[in-house]
């Protein structure tokens, strides 16, 4: 129960990291796609995406067969300009219209031609006659640098409203297609509505225009126009059947025209290439005057065909959306299923502004498309390489514990075939007390070896899990090097090595006592294990202001650069320990590190191949007052002869 405890705190950790590091994914991916949405390039996409997703819309509503537009366009067209001489005529022009139009008795009649200067009195003097004679007039000004062109006083007079007739605002960048009327300008703290909005109004009969931070309203009809800088920009619904155009001269010459016009809203102007200065094109791909664009104005206003442009909140809560779910796929799925549901998602990424632009909302594809392809790219490759580079790691500890687990298994054999064989014998037979103590004597020596397997596997799991609590006590570092020493001894005269304790220091250490034995006792033995006989390990314990420094001296096989780093992995061994026939399970050094580390101490290694190899514990000390007798310069340890 306490490794499945154990087990599972592994993996919350471990996950828990995982989180950090797909929360970490998302968010660099999520701020990278919402800047990069709003560079130039990605703006030049959009536009390209919303053109070509208006004409498949286009096509749509065309085939939906829309309501018949109520807006009619009177167009002063080349051979109308010529024919009735030319641009120097204008006024004449307008006026000979304007007189044609009263007949047909339309419900408005919107002008878009600039007639801000005075010309001949008696042309003037006509124009305004039959400006006059037309209801529900609007008259059209336009900005002219910094300020605004409008209609002379005698012309103004006999019109309802005045509208501008500016395709965009000014100043704002634009690529020559008008996808959006500024339905309002304000130029030297002077506004106008646009002129289509002008002649919706009083096509409704609304004496005035509601305002509110996201909406406009006139009459019942709601129009979807935020404020914004100095514009209300509203999307026009270009379509395939456009406002129907009626020639000038056509209206003149033939009486049957003007039934074409009677009761509709009449945009009147000029669209000869010759003459008008405010071409523009379409989505469509269509070359269109200003005029012509706002008939399409018109006709979006009074068919309700609104779509609204995505704020830069829902813009921005749209890519933190699909950026969630990209990582959401590779944190809670591996594998092909990982890849399947990221697939979906840079699908699901590329389609939402296509379906939210048919649900009339127009979203930007470059933010949610990038949000995508960089959160997909960065998961799975966290996942192929941190993820598994953990797996492999874990899988690799693992066959290192298994591997372990059977050396143990195989020394635990031994101790336990001489308990089980000296069992048997004094069950078995009646041997002489002598025979007997013998046996008993084995059986109790390898009982303690297989204690202190278990015990050293034991520990190895509480300290790795932090659950192994240290006792606190002051004890002098003399008597722990002495105690130490004197355990190792016998190994040491089993091999003829000689161990040299040439300092010792009055220093006291505050730890777990037997802790710290164990760990000096485990770099001694090391020390004899790993040494060739006829030779000496030297001990040594120096203290160095608040530090303790002790010392294990050999001069056995060594160790290269690249086993150093590793020989406190647990169940390391190197090549040469392996080759010198000693058994052993490489996690003591394991051990022994992580009990100097939970004194607040290091160990230092020193060693080259053949020469042998110096390990230091320093640890957090303090100065005794008393010298304390086990503290003197030991005699070395004589070789056995």
């Amino acid at each position: 129960m306490r490794r499945c405890r154990r087990s599972r705190r592994k993996l919350k950790k471990r996950w828990r990291g995982r989180k950090l590091g797909y929360a970490a994914i998302a968010a660099v991916c999520f701020a990278v796609a919402v800047a990069a949405g709003w560079t130039s390039p990605a703006l030049e996409i959009d536009n390209d995406v919303y053109d070509f997703m208006l004409r498949r819309s286009a096509y749509q509503d065309n085939a939906l067969r829309q309501p018949e537009s109520q807006a009619v366009i009177v167009a002063i067209d080349e051979p109308s300009l010529n024919t009735l001489g030319g641009m120097r005529k204008i006024r004449t022009i307008l006026a000979e219209g304007l007189e044609r139009i009263a007949q047909a008795q339309p419900r408005t009649v919107a002008i878009d031609v600039i007639l801000a200067d005075p010309g001949d009195p008696k042309e003037d003097a006509r124009l305004a006659d039959a400006l006059r004679a037309n209801h529900n007039l609007v008259l059209p000004a336009d900005v002219a640098g910094d300020r605004w062109e409008e209609p002379i006083a005698a012309f103004r007079a006999a019109a309802a409203a005045i509208g501008h007739v500016s395709p965009q605002a000014p100043g704002q960048p634009s690529d020559g297609v008008v996808r959006r009327l500024p339905l309002e300008l304000v130029v030297q703290h002077k506004r106008y509505w646009a002129l289509a909005l002008q002649a919706f109004r009083l096509d409704r009969g609304a004496s005035f225009i509601l305002e509110s931070p996201q909406d406009l309203q006139v009459g019942a009809e709601v129009i979807p126009a935020p404020a914004g800088g100095e514009s209300r920009p509203m999307l026009i619904a270009y379509t395939q059947s456009p406002p129907p155009e009626i020639p000038l001269l056509k209206l003149l010459r033939d009486p049957a025209a003007l039934a074409r016009i009677r009761g509709k809203a009449v945009f009147f102007g000029i669209t000869a290439l010759s003459a008008a200065r405010d071409r523009a094109y379409t989505p469509l791909g269509d070359s269109i005057s200003g005029l012509e664009v706002h008939g399409y104005a018109f006709q979006t206003l009074q068919r309700a065909m609104f779509r609204r442009d995505a704020s830069n909140l829902a813009n921005v809560e749209l890519c933190a959306v699909i950026a969630a779910l990209a990582v959401l796929a590779f944190a809670l799925f591996s594998g092909w299923r990982a890849y399947l549901l990221g697939v979906l998602v840079l699908a699901g990424a590329h389609a939402a502004p296509f379906v939210l632009f048919g649900h009339g909302t127009v979203f930007p594809l470059v933010g949610p498309a990038a949000a995508a392809w960089l959160t997909v790219a960065a998961a799975a490759s966290y996942q192929h390489f941190a993820v598994r580079g953990q797996l492999v790691k874990s899988e690799a500890a693992t066959a290192r514990y298994r591997q372990a687990m059977h050396f143990v298994t195989h020394e635990m054999k031994t101790p336990l075939t001489a308990i089980q064989g000296s069992s048997e014998l004094i069950g078995r037979y009646n041997l002489n007390d002598d025979k007997r103590k013998q046996m008993a004597g084995m059986i109790n020596q390898e009982s303690k070896r297989l204690a202190r397997m278990i015990e050293t596997f034991l520990n190895v799991e509480r300290l790795s899990e932090g659950e192994m609590q240290l006792k606190r006590e002051v004890f002098p570092a003399a008597l722990l090097v002495a105690s130490c020493v004197e355990r190792v001894k016998p190994l040491a005269e089993s091999k003829r090595i000689g161990i040299l304790v040439a300092h010792t220091t009055d220093c006291e250490i505050d730890g777990d006592r037997e802790l710290m034995e164990y760990a000096l006792y485990n770099l001694l033995n090391n020390a004899v294990k790993y040494s060739p006989p006829e030779t000496q390990v030297t001990v040594e314990g120096r203290c160095a202001g608040d530090r303790l420094r002790i010392s294990i001296t050999d001069q056995g096989i060594g160790m290269d650069e690249k086993e150093l780093k590793n020989i406190f992995r647990k169940f390391y061994r190197t090549k040469r320990a392996e080759q010198t026939g000693e058994a052993g399970t490489g996690i003591g050094l394991s051990i022994v590190e992580q009990i100097v580390a939970h004194h607040a101490g290091k160990i230092e290694v020193n060693s080259s191949p053949g020469k042998g190899s110096c390990f230091t514990m320093v640890l957090p000390a303090k100065m005794n007052s008393v010298r304390n007798p086990g503290s003197r310069e030991e005699a070395p340890v004589r070789r056995p002869s």
